[in-house]
């Protein structure tokens, strides 16, 4: 479970959800310049193909993110890029809604914008060898970030939802792990073949 369907979540929750997202999306489209935009649909593709590979975890299943991997080659347009999957997502699939889009957006979005922050400058001057730790980490805390994201949301929201969410949580830890290896072998081999993909360019990226 990656996204929250719709009727569990409050109000509250819900309008706090919305609001953050839509200040996150419109800063993120002022930062977004022309040239970014093929990298940005072809990340929103992964992101939407990925939600076909569904990773069966005890009673429940968790699909990839790929929100660090976003985060470390897009910076602040992961957030326009992962909207469009979502949407995409909850049009053909059903999975989350439009009434809890701003709540999964600030979800997958936040901890991408984060390893933005955090690890991507540290991958400019890395060699392939230790952009692989620095992307499985980004992977990793994609995820674990994720996972709280998503569980706190719902235990706002209700009380006696809290064990379920503990349970949902501990989903998550499985697929940092996979989170983790995939988006590490990922920037290796874009800071070996196309390093220029995650090299800052002025007032493109975070």
């Amino acid at each position: 479970m990656a996204h929250i369907p719709e009727g569990i979540l409050s109000e509250p929750v819900l309008i706090g959800g919305a609001v953050l997202g839509i200040a996150m999306l419109g800063y993120s489209l002022k930062r977004m310049p022309a040239e970014s935009i093929p990298q940005t649909a072809l990340l929103a593709a992964a992101l939407f193909v990925s939600s076909l590979v569904s990773i069966p975890v005890g009673v429940s299943s968790v699909h990839l993110l790929l929100n660090g991997l976003m985060g470390i080659v897009l910076g602040i347009v992961a957030v326009p890029a992962i909207l469009i999957a979502l949407v995409l997502q909850a049009v053909f699939f059903g999975y989350g809604g439009l009434v809890v889009l701003g709540v999964n957006l600030v979800n997958l979005a936040l901890p991408a914008v984060l390893c933005a922050i955090v690890i991507r400058p540290l991958i400019h001057n890395a060699s392939p060898r230790k952009s692989f730790w620095l992307g499985l980490l980004a992977g990793g805390l994609g995820a674990c970030m994720t996972g709280i994201l998503l569980t706190s949301s719902i235990m706002l929201s209700d009380p006696n939802l809290i064990p379920a969410a503990k349970i949902i949580l501990l989903t998550f830890v499985p697929l940092m792990a996979i989170e983790g290896v995939i988006t590490g072998f990922t920037v290796g081999f874009i800071k070996r073949v196309a390093p220029e993909l995650i090299l800052p360019k002025e007032g493109r990226h975070v």
